[in-house]
Order: structure tokens, then C-alpha cells, then sequence
């Protein structure tokens, strides 16, 4: 079918764009010793909810922003705020929360040069389109922010599978966490 040939090509060159020494900066903050806050809004915040589970898969301890059972931030914790447009304002101010009392964080999105970008320690580009693109700088057919959400869902399983070679956890281990 022609549009999903187009939406997979979509997909690729997002994907071939991202830096990998991003990814591998992201990699070092994740650390079973500390504790993992996982924030987004909206679509892309399903999509940090899908990346939250597989790093519960994957032995750490996660929450995600918002949730009933989710504790305090201390020193020290680990925050990861996903933004496609580095601009969602509950993930801003959550961010600029998190760096208030310690924490690391990583921005997740499509712009460098947002306020989610300059709140973080590190930041991870997926640049795909997003909602507020226009004219040369929309870059996909598809609605909305559809493709960032696409190229994050698969980046941070990617960022998942480095996890688990890191770690070596195999996906027998990863099974036995899953409810």
C-alpha cells in the first residue's frame, strides 16, 4: 500500500537523524540506583507511559509523572520529560521542578532550542514533525505530531534494547516481569 510505504519512509528518515551519542547520553542516565520519573502530555506522554513499563520490564523502579502512587522527587532521582515540542507546560515546569531538587534530567523532543531542551542536563532530538510545524519545517503528510510519536515509540525501544545489553537482560527475565 503506497501511504504506508510513505509514512515508513517518513519514519526512516527521522530515525537515521537521530545522534547516537544522544542516545548514548541518555543510556548513562538510566541506572538501576536511581529512581526513574517518566513525564508527557498527550500522545507522546502514551508513548513515555510504553517506555516506563519496559523499563519496569527491565528491573528498574519508574513512575510516571501524574499517576496516583507517584512519590515525591528526591535528589538525586532521575526525571525524563518527553515534549515534542519542548513546550508542553506541566512537563516544562515538572522538569525545572525536578532540577530544583537534583535531579538529572533528560528532555525528549523534536527542538533543541525549547524551554524542555534548556531546563535539561541532556537532550535527546527526535526530529520529526510536530504539531506547531508549518510550512518548511512540516516534514510529514501525516497529522499533527503522528510521526515524532512514531520515531519516539521506536527510539526509546531502541534505547530499551541498549538497556538490555547493558544490563544483560534477556528477554526470559523482562517476560518474568510482565504482568
Amino acid at each position: 500500500m503506497e501511504i504506508l510505504d510513505v509514512i515508513q519512509k517518513e519514519i526512516r528518515d527521522v530515525l537515521v537523524r537521530i545522534n547516537e551519542e544522544e542516545m548514548e547520553a541518555a543510556l548513562a542516565l538510566v541506572k538501576k540506583s536511581c529512581r526513574i520519573f517518566v513525564d508527557g502530555e498527550g500522545r507522546s506522554g502514551l508513548m513515555a507511559k510504553g517506555f516506563a513499563m519496559r523499563l519496569m520490564h527491565l528491573g528498574y523502579t519508574v513512575y510516571v509523572v501524574g499517576e496516583t502512587i507517584t512519590p515525591a522527587l528526591r535528589q538525586d532521582d532521575v526525571f525524563i520529560g518527553v515534549s515534542g515540542s519542548g513546550g508542553s507546560a506541566n512537563v516544562v515546569n515538572d522538569a525545572q521542578k525536578a532540577k530544583k531538587i537534583g535531579c538529572k534530567a533528560l528532555a525528549v523532543t523534536s527542538k533543541t532550542d525549547s524551554a524542555l531542551a534548556a531546563t535539561a542536563d541532556q537532550t535527546l532530538c527526535i526530529p520529526g514533525t510536530v504539531r506547531g510545524d508549518s510550512g518548511g519545517g512540516r516534514t510529514s503528510i501525516q497529522l499533527l505530531s503522528s510521526l515524532f510519536d512514531q520515531s519516539l515509540h521506536i527510539a526509546l525501544d531502541a534505547l530499551c534494547y541498549m538497556i538490555s545489553t547493558r544490563d544483560a537482560t534477556g528477554n526470559d527475565a523482562a517476560t518474568g516481569m510482565h504482568w
